[in-house]
């Protein structure tokens, strides 16, 4: 028999049993759309997740992580190589990042200058932050500072609300995000432009020695100087900044159209000199005794100060990222790249979208013992037909392969229905979604679900896989039948 003998014959006895093909084909169709609707949502929150990270403009950064003050301390006294205090105070300081490797080297300004050398590299900026009092608009709150360099070409300060960027390297000016001016009571953006911050810090204590005391004019110890009674207008404040620009905090765009959290590491910015200045002057009291501990030591020298915890380099092309990695390897620094993050996303999704699809193959082979069930009842309704035509001249493959098209056919069918009934959903749970939780926060539309062809694809032909192979224990029954006693079956 041709094979489009086989496929009539096959069609008209799924036709004979319209009914019981019917239910089958339920079974698979319900089957393909679970598996295709839940990895599509796993794929949905993969695509999104991905979406999202290259808002922020990360793929082309790498953070790159010196010997800090608590490494060098640890390793000296405590006789360890590897720090494992560096590589805790690497993690605070790089923001939930971890070097790849304990660094080697201290990240100081002739380091920054090598790193600037290597090929392909675009530009280093060290990364300095502070937690500090400061006063502006009549209040005063404590703030994240971070220094940054001038001029700029991170895209965080390619848009602003307000303003413009820091004028130059040793300008005292500032940068602040929206944020900022809401948290200082001021209207709009634009308000806070040309207003000052006045950074806090205690009084410094000048001390005295006993013959200058000695020597200034007193009578009975009460200072005769006529400024004696002049005290600072204001003894806390230690540097002021000019505001010059507002920075947005939230990102607008992206292939969903919402706004989306942009990476900020700090609500203010000024000069990176200024920044480090401050930095060494009021420096907290452990990183004081960590300081004098590295200089007793003689792993720094008494001149010499400690380098940046870390700073963030700026590849021009992503494709170049591995070999910049590994030359900052090469010369001592430790380093992490956001698209180590995406590697370990990547695992976790397909754990995800494997799980999820494993669920919806259950009901899938639910369905492959349904499709089973109609072949063998086929088999005892159909034994006398098998019989003359085996009598005829039908040999054992072709009966095989009558039932291999037959729950072929099943599963096509089921699978080409149920990818159409899974769009169908995915359409439904998005617009019930936007209806119901993203339209009321005034979010924007989001698509939950992908939908690729090697999906619906890759469903279909799974369903007819499993269609053939439920086919396989029937036909091979059908093959066995004896024509003889076939013929004489009522």
């Amino acid at each position: 028999m041709s094979f489009r003998d086989i496929l009539r014959l096959s069609l008209r006895n799924l036709r004979e049993a319209k009914l019981r093909a019917t239910l089958t084909t339920m079974g698979v169709i319900v089957g393909v759309a679970v598996i295709v609707t839940m990895v599509s949502f796993g794929l949905g929150l993969q695509r999104n997740t991905v979406a999202r990270f290259k808002e922020l403009d990360l793929f082309n950064e790498i953070t790159v992580f010196g010997k800090s003050l608590s490494s060098i301390v640890d390793s000296r006294f405590n006789k360890r190589e590897g720090a494992e205090g560096g590589n805790q105070q690497a993690q605070k300081k790089g923001f939930g990042s971890q070097p790849d490797k304990s660094p080697q080297r201290i990240l100081d300004d002739a380091a920054i200058a090598e790193i600037s050398k290597i090929p392909d590299v675009s530009y280093v900026e060290p990364r300095i932050s502070f937690p500090t009092f400061m006063r502006a608009n009549g209040h005063v709150q404590t703030q994240v500072v971070a220094g940054t360099t001038v001029p700029n070409e991170s895209s965080r300060f390619q848009k602003l609300l307000a303003g413009s960027m820091i004028g130059s390297a040793d300008a005292d000016e500032a940068v602040v995000n929206e944020q900022w001016t809401r948290d200082f009571g001021f209207g709009k953006p634009g308000d806070a432009l040309g207003q000052m911050i006045e950074f806090l810090a205690p009084p410094k204590k000048e001390s005295k020695d006993k013959a200058d005391q000695e020597s200034d004019p007193n009578f009975f110890g009460i200072p005769l100087d006529e400024d004696a009674d002049e005290a600072p207008a204001d003894s806390l404040v230690a540097r002021s900044f000019r505001i010059v620009g507002v920075l947005s905090k939230e990102t607008k765009g992206g292939p969903s159209g919402g706004g989306g959290p942009r990476m900020f590491d700090a609500n203010v910015y000024i000069p990176l000199q200024a920044a480090r200045a401050w930095n060494m002057e009021y420096r907290n009291p452990m990183s004081e005794v960590a300081l004098e501990l590295a200089r007793e030591s003689g792993m720094l020298g008494k001149e010499e100060t400690e380098g940046y915890d870390s700073a963030t380099v700026r590849v021009k092309d992503v494709v170049a990222m591995t070999d910049v990695r590994k030359r900052l390897s090469e010369i001592g620094f430790g380093t992490f790249s956001i698209v180590d993050e995406l590697e370990q996303l990547r695992t976790v999704f397909l754990i995800i979208n494997s799980a999820l699809g494993l669920l919806g193959g259950i009901s899938l082979l639910v369905a492959s013992f349904g499709i089973a069930n109609t072949m063998i009842m086929s088999i005892l309704e159909r034994t006398r037909e098998i019989g003359i035509m085996k009598a005829i001249g039908a040999e054992d493959r072709e009966i095989k392969f009558i039932f291999f098209v037959e729950a072929g056919v099943i599963g096509l069918t089921g699978g080409v229905v149920g990818a159409l009934l899974a769009w169908g959903i995915d359409a439904v749970a998005n617009r019930l979604a936007y209806r119901f939780i993203l339209q009321p926060q005034g979010a924007s539309y989001v698509d939950f679900f992908a939908l690729p062809p090697y999906l619906w694809l890759g469903a279909i032909l799974f369903a007819v896989l499993v269609s053939i192979l439920a086919a396989l224990y029937p036909a091979a029954r059908a093959a066995r039948i004896d024509p003889v006693k076939a013929l004489r079956h009522d």
